[in-house]
């Protein structure tokens, strides 16, 4: 298993964080790795920054990140002035990208028919990111059924509402969820 597969393990809540507020809750909390669903180009560098100063580990979601255009040219830029640990993308053009610039990439795919579920296994092989975050969360047999299938960290992101949630997509074969929940990124200790 791949680096980010073993921090991961150690740290099964990932925080997703959506706005300031979320930011300022998260730096107050023990979760260690925090996903950045937000953001501009004008403050990316500062909310990196500010997690980082609080000893996050800290991935970008390359797509959110407004007045930024999803290509190469933004990736290069968010290392730049950003410095994140990896970045999530639902572009596998963004995954090898970023991969090929040194960062560490999560592959987040949308699993809502069959056709998806084979399509994204089909991406992941092909760029092999280091972890894929799987959604909806919830979704126990498609974690089972990709982890056979791709080899890699799988990551349970969406819907993640429960304690309970967390324990059965841990069970499926997952071995993170990601949660905007608050009170759930707390239970890694």
């Amino acid at each position: 298993m791949n680096n980010l597969g073993e921090i991961l393990i150690e740290n099964p809540v990932v925080a997703a964080i959506r706005n300031e507020e979320d930011l300022d809750k998260v730096i107050e909390s023990d979760v260690k790795i925090v996903f950045v669903l937000f953001g501009s180009i004008v403050n990316i560098a500062q909310i990196c920054r500010q997690l980082k100063e609080h000893s996050k580990i800290v991935f970008v979601h390359i797509d959110l990140v407004e007045g930024l255009k999803g290509d190469s040219k933004g990736i290069e830029y968010v290392k730049k002035i950003a410095e994140p640990y990896g970045i999530i993308s639902t572009k596998p053009t963004n995954i090898k990208y970023a991969k090929n610039l040194g960062l560490n990439t999560i592959q987040r795919i949308f699993i809502i028919d069959s056709l998806s579920l084979e399509t994204g296994i089909k991406n992941i092989k092909t760029v092999q990111p280091d972890a894929v975050e799987v959604m909806p969360g919830v979704a126990s047999k498609i974690i089972k059924s990709m982890e056979k299938k791709v080899h890699l960290p799988i990551i349970a992101g969406g819907l993640i509402q429960t304690k309970k949630d967390i324990i059965e997509s841990i069970g499926a074969g997952a071995v993170a969820v990601s949660t905007t929940k608050r009170v759930l990124w707390e239970l890694n200790e």
